[in-house]
């Protein structure tokens, strides 16, 4: 009778130890979650084609402004950039005081260039809109997350804290 029960507890036990051996740890499956992050912001970042959504804007001398609750995006194409995205601080001409609406313009961009770094792409654009030039520079980081800075003749320059996503993401909303 002894003998039965130790060949059953070692039995339960090689039962046990073998499915618990195939699942894989949180650190593996965090991992793997990782890479394909950056194999998603690789073939987006690739195409040319992506959408940036703020998160937050660090206008120049002002604090922090939290934009989860507006609706803002700029739409990078080679062919046609299209930002809606709020503006906070100064304007220097040819803004209205009160008419302001943001840094609304779309336009085909002179220039757009994608270069990869150690650390991230950086994506530079120049668009001429209605009534201003605007340099765009994207920082995006392999795993999603993304810096966006505006420069413009007219305003002092603003970035923005948010990430990039397939373009038909933003335009179901």
């Amino acid at each position: 009778m002894k003998i039965k029960r130790t060949i059953s507890v070692i039995f339960l036990s090689l039962i046990m130890a073998a499915g618990y051996s195939q699942e894989k740890s949180k650190k593996q499956l965090r991992e793997e979650r990782k890479i394909e992050k950056q194999k998603q912001t690789a073939a987006l970042v690739d195409s040319k084609e992506f959408v940036f959504v703020g998160r937050t804007a660090l206008p120049q001398g002002f604090r922090t402004m939290d934009l989860t609750t507006n609706p803002n995006y700029v739409q990078f194409r080679p062919d046609n950039i299209k930002s809606e995205m709020p503006f906070f601080g100064r304007a220097f001409s040819g803004v209205g005081y009160g008419s302001d609406v943001g840094l609304h313009f779309e336009g085909t961009p002179r220039e757009f260039s994608v270069e990869k770094g150690k650390k991230s792409y950086q994506i530079k654009a120049v668009v001429r809109g209605e009534k201003d030039t605007y340099t765009l520079l994207l920082s995006v980081f392999f795993e999603g997350s993304a810096t966006l800075s505006i420069s413009s003749n007219n305003r002092s320059t603003i970035s923005y804290n948010g990430d990039i996503t397939a373009i038909e993401k933003i335009e179901a909303k």
